[in-house]
């Protein structure tokens, strides 16, 4: 049975997570929350959370044995991005984007 978790518009670049969502894909649960606690980027956290967030769903369904659970599919979409402006010499400005993600768990039973 999958149970599946989302966490939306988190304040990193889409980049930045999925660096970390690739080492945890296919990997049981216990084992993922152990490297996620020692990698040590900002994704890892909110990864971390998600993670945490999609095993309390599973542990709702009584026909779930929690200790077999597995990362079936982690992925990490673009949200929206809020541009913003830097003022440059000369009467120009460069453009900054503030990006955000989207964060989707699947855990699934071995």
């Amino acid at each position: 049975m999958e149970s599946k978790a989302i966490a939306k518009y988190m304040r990193i670049s889409p980049t930045k997570v999925r660096l970390v969502a690739e080492l945890i894909k296919g990997k049981p649960v216990d084992d993922a929350l152990t490297l996620l606690k020692f990698v040590p980027k900002q994704g890892a956290r909110l990864v971390s959370k998600v993670l945490h967030s999609a095993l309390a769903n599973a542990e709702q369904n009584p026909n779930v044995d929690v200790d077999t659970l597995y990362v079936k599919k982690i992925f990490v979409d673009g949200g929206p991005t809020m541009k913003r402006w830097r003022p440059r010499a000369m009467g120009r400005a460069n453009r900054i984007l503030k990006r955000s993600s989207h964060i989707t768990v699947i855990l699934d039973e071995a």
